[in-house]
């Protein structure tokens, strides 16, 4: 039994994973699991920068992180960051701020990467041996990745939610105009991803990350938010389509409302229920399983089996 810490830093939000990995027996036991908004990639699309502001608020979750990793003992620690980070000119400031704060440097790993960690947290719990087709709708980008025991094909495409919605939305709620540019990028995206990814072979899709989950939060229509409800749930098409719909054509101060809805996620939903939306299509998928664990559990995985 190892005990590891894994740090998941995206477009949109920061994430901590300590648990307790058998790699002799395939269990991995969440010891503490925990999200923090942070919007690293604010304005990122637009300006090629992370911005001060976005800096210190990473920063701060990091301070946090730091001493639940000390408290619970954690022997290794390995933090990756994705899509912001990526693309941003001055992500040296991010990783000399991390390295202070927690002792190691973060890991910009590629949208390949990404991916791979994605579809190993996703799938290791799943029944069966059909192919499947993992989709990882984050802030900045977008991952597919298919595969039955194993990576078989993957893609990242730059298509997120916080991106999308930085790019194209400025009324609330969206114009049909905006909401139709969206679109336009998505579709765009799709076409590229099916270059490399058959978005259309799968039997199963999985669907990971904050916009699958708060999508099947609501369909399911939670008081509050409740991971071990939403895990492995099944959302079909057709609730898919009605939640983006209404989604879309709310308000700021609706969206809020809505029981289960995350503060940092209530700006930029309506884009990465979209995107949800679109992939079924392409896809043809009746259903999504959605899935809790996701690249933060690949990535504990990884550290335990590899040594970080």
């Amino acid at each position: 039994m190892t005990r590891v810490a894994a740090i998941d830093c995206g477009t949109n939000s920061i994430r901590l994973l300590v648990a307790d990995a058998d790699p002799a027996t395939g269990t991995l036991v969440d010891l503490d699991r925990r999200m923090t908004i942070v919007r690293l990639g604010q304005g990122v699309d637009r300006t090629g920068r992370l911005a001060p502001e976005a800096l210190e608020r990473t920063f701060a979750a990091c301070r946090e992180y730091a001493a639940v990793i000390k408290e619970l003992g954690a022997e290794r620690l390995r933090f990756v960051a994705t899509s912001a980070s990526r693309d941003a000119e001055n992500r040296d400031d991010f990783t000399r701020g991390v390295f202070e704060i927690l002792g190691v440097e973060p890991e910009v790993i590629s949208g390949d990467q990404e991916a791979e960690f994605s579809f190993t947290g996703a799938t290791k719990e799943l029944p069966g041996h059909e192919e499947r087709l993992v989709v990882d709708i984050g802030g900045g980008s977008t991952e597919f990745v298919i595969g039955r025991a194993g990576v078989e094909a993957a893609r990242s495409v730059d298509i997120g939610c916080v991106r999308l919605t930085e790019r194209h939305i400025r009324s609330d709620p969206p114009t049909a105009a905006e909401v139709a540019a969206v679109r336009a990028d998505i579709e765009a995206a799709l076409d590229l991803a099916e270059r490399t990814v058959p978005l259309r072979d799968a039997g199963m899709l999985v669907g990971l990350a904050g916009s699958v989950t708060t999508v099947a939060g609501v369909a399911l229509g939670l008081a509050a938010y409740d991971s071990r409800a939403i895990h492995q749930s099944r959302i079909a098409y057709e609730k898919v389509a009605e939640i983006t719909r209404t989604l879309l054509e709310s308000t700021h101060d609706q969206r809020a409302a809505i029981p289960v809805m995350h503060p940092g996620r209530v700006d930029v939903i309506g884009a990465g229920a979209l995107i949800l939306l679109a992939v079924m299509e392409r896809c043809g998928a009746s259903e999504v399983v959605v899935s809790e664990h996701d690249i933060l559990d690949g990535i504990a995985w990884h550290t335990a089996l590899n040594g970080g």
